[in-house]
């Protein structure tokens, strides 16, 4: 049975072509890309790509100025991070958090809008494996370029699951029995119309956006909307520590916000959501509140 896409360039001795990321003493990393004959430089000396080539990962290489650099592959968080940006990318702490929480599978058939510089691409193709699929929607021509470019780079060629779409979601969307729907994007309230239409009942629609007017916006339209259960909103902060001896503390700097996650699921055909039991809180809906569902909410006009 042959290897999933991918997968060869993530085991073995290192060849031509495989990504290098090499730590320093003080544990700052350089990547690069293996090429016979080439030298890589930095201000501690250099030394030959070619005494890389054929060792196995987790080997200690040493610079002109007798600096050790470790050599390993970039894990995919290190290469999200460290790939050539058009946009801003989907941190990895929020990119485990979309394949965990909205439960991308092998096999799953995923929609994904837009796709930025393709950080999210590669988890996502990562998770739903070669047998599955993930369309990508990016209104942006430049970006889709750097996207195909780093997904390719990552993998090694291109991979059997993914399609590129450029243009709106809500006016390409064309896939029918649809598991997952991510959407990254400025204003993903305007495409719960053919995200609906496109996911099979139980699907999941899971959204990430920066701020939190876009987070209420998009949690209001799904109520209103009337074909998703009622959807959960949260974020995520992550905080290294520092552990020396006996001098263990959290580190001064943290990954703090990025991003909300909103997850919810396609109910079926003709099935209306339950009633919420829970009330807003008083002063939740003001008077001169204006979103979705703002004829419905006692004090702005409501019968």
């Amino acid at each position: 049975m042959s290897e999933p896409t991918g997968a060869a360039r993530r085991r073995g001795p290192f060849e031509v072509g495989d990504q290098v990321q090499l730590t320093d003493p003080k544990g700052r990393h350089h990547t690069f890309t293996l090429e016979a004959g080439k030298n890589f430089h930095t201000h501690k000396g250099s030394f030959p790509h070619d005494e890389l080539i054929g060792a196995p990962e987790g080997t200690v290489v040493r610079t002109t100025g007798n600096t050790a650099y470790l050599a390993l592959r970039p894990l995919l968080p290190d290469y999200v991070l460290s790939m050539p940006r058009g946009a801003a990318v989907v941190y990895p702490k929020d990119a485990g958090q979309i394949l965990s929480m909205a439960d991308i599978f092998p096999g799953a058939r995923v929609v994904e809008a837009g796709v930025g510089s393709g950080a999210l691409s590669c988890y996502l193709l990562r998770a739903v494996g070669d047998e599955g699929m993930v369309h990508s929607y990016e209104r942006r021509a430049d970006f889709a370029d750097i996207a195909t470019k780093n997904v390719r780079r990552y993998f090694g060629g291109d991979h059997p699951a993914w399609q590129l779409t450029v243009g709106d979601l809500q006016d390409n969307l064309s896939d029918t029995e649809v598991d997952r729907v991510i959407l990254d994007m400025l204003a993903p309230w305007e495409c719960l119309e053919a995200v609906s239409k496109a996911l099979v009942p139980g699907g999941m629609v899971c959204a990430y956006v920066a701020t939190t007017t876009q987070m209420a916006r998009t949690v209001e339209a799904l109520r209103e909307h009337g074909t998703f259960n009622e959807p959960t909103a949260w974020e995520t902060m992550v905080r290294t520590w520092h552990v020396e001896g006996l001098a263990v503390r959290p580190d001064h700097r943290m990954i703090g916000h990025t991003g909300f996650l909103l997850t919810a699921r396609r109910l079926a055909d003709g099935v209306e959501p339950p009633l919420r039991r829970r009330r807003p809180s008083k002063g939740a809906y003001g008077e001169d509140y204006s979103g979705p569902g703002a004829t419905a909410v006692p004090g702005n006009g409501a019968v």
